[in-house]
């Protein structure tokens, strides 16, 4: 199994990143603020308009470390990627089946299941721990819908049914989620998902942290050769991580939901740690996104023990090894691509 390394997140918009050597150099002016090894990297996200020489690129490149560019509020803008490195028989083994209508429900119908299961499972989790009770009857009921929902996935013959599918789980799903935080609830009232901008603070954590999984998700594809851009469930769209966002739909309410419910019901983000801009979008302030990001990278070294492997992992890990698992199934190796089922 892989080694989980680091990733280095560059929240300065006024900074820049340079080449020592094999050293990974963040500068402010004429000061430098850092220096890591490129091999105790594994990553680097620069949120901002932060800038990098072109030596610092090609290191990146010709190690295998991710570089992404996000706005400040983190939609992603770029990545320098190198040459396409892999196994091209896998490759184009992705694609073939990508062409296939059957094979391509299939694996879209895991991608779904996957995500409808650990949706449940959250729901489930937090009636344990906070009553089965009349004041929670919209959990048991949303509960219901993903149960039907499940089962549903397993008998669609059709692309567009399952996504249908999907969509009225998701919709089932966060129409409750608004029961599931606890504290502060003036400031973190949530009334549906939107985004582009995001428009409440807990849309604005969500939407962040989904894109850094969308960027562990896209890293974790390419390192075991596949190609993120093409997908089964997601459409293919120039310059879309289709398969990145397959892959993060069963990820999602593991990695990301839970560590938002987290944050909020522990107190760890309050309303000071978000900015209303004109447009009525919300943004996190830089000093939020160092201490999010930073219990972010805490959270990834926790381990469990995978349910399909039956081996412990650190939780940053999971997006590699269920590439890696898509990827044996696609060679052929596995009759059917596992999802991760949380527990």
């Amino acid at each position: 199994m892989r080694k989980l390394l680091n990733v280095l997140y560059v929240t300065s918009p006024e900074a820049y990143l340079a080449k020592d050597g094999e050293t990974v150099v963040v500068l402010i002016g004429e000061e430098t603020k850092i220096r890591i090894p490129i091999h105790n990297l594994e990553g680097i996200i620069c949120f901002g308009y932060t800038g990098a020489s072109p030596a610092l690129m090609h290191l990146c490149v010709e190690r295998g470390v991710g570089l992404s560019f996000l706005s400040e509020s983190g939609k992603f803008l770029a990545r320098v990627t190198g040459r396409v490195n892999g196994n091209v028989l896998l490759r184009r083994k992705q694609y073939r089946q990508a062409d296939c209508a059957d094979d391509t429900l299939q694996l879209a119908k895991s991608f779904v299941f996957g995500k409808l299961f650990n949706c449940k499972c959250v729901l489930q989790r937090f009636l344990r721990d906070h009553g089965n009770n009349e004041k929670h009857l919209n959990v048991q009921d949303s509960i219901k819908t993903l149960t039907m929902q499940l089962q549903k996935t397993l008998s669609c013959k059709n692309l567009d049914n399952l996504r249908g599918i999907e969509g009225e789980g998701a919709r089932s799903y966060y129409g409750v989620f608004d029961t599931l935080i606890l504290e502060a609830k003036d400031t973190f009232k949530f009334t549906g998902r939107n985004r582009r901008p995001p428009l409440d603070p807990v849309n604005a954590l969500l939407s962040f942290l989904y894109t850094l999984l969308a960027h562990d998700c896209t890293a974790a594809l390419e390192t075991v050769g596949l190609d993120p851009q093409v997908g089964f469930l997601h459409r293919e769209r120039p310059g879309r991580p289709s398969l990145a966002l397959d892959l993060m739909e069963e990820l999602r309410p593991y990695l990301v939901d839970r560590f938002v419910l987290s944050l909020i019901n522990n107190r760890q983000v309050n309303a000071k740690d978000f900015v209303v801009k004109e447009s009525g979008g919300v943004i996190m302030t830089d000093d939020s996104r160092k201490k999010i990001i930073s219990a972010w990278q805490k959270r990834k070294q926790d381990t469990i023990t995978h349910p399909f492997l039956g081996e412990k992992i650190e939780i940053g890990l999971i997006p590699y090894a269920q590439s890696l698992l898509l990827a044996r199934h696609l060679r052929g190796d596995l009759e059917a691509y596992p999802p991760f089922l949380m527990k």
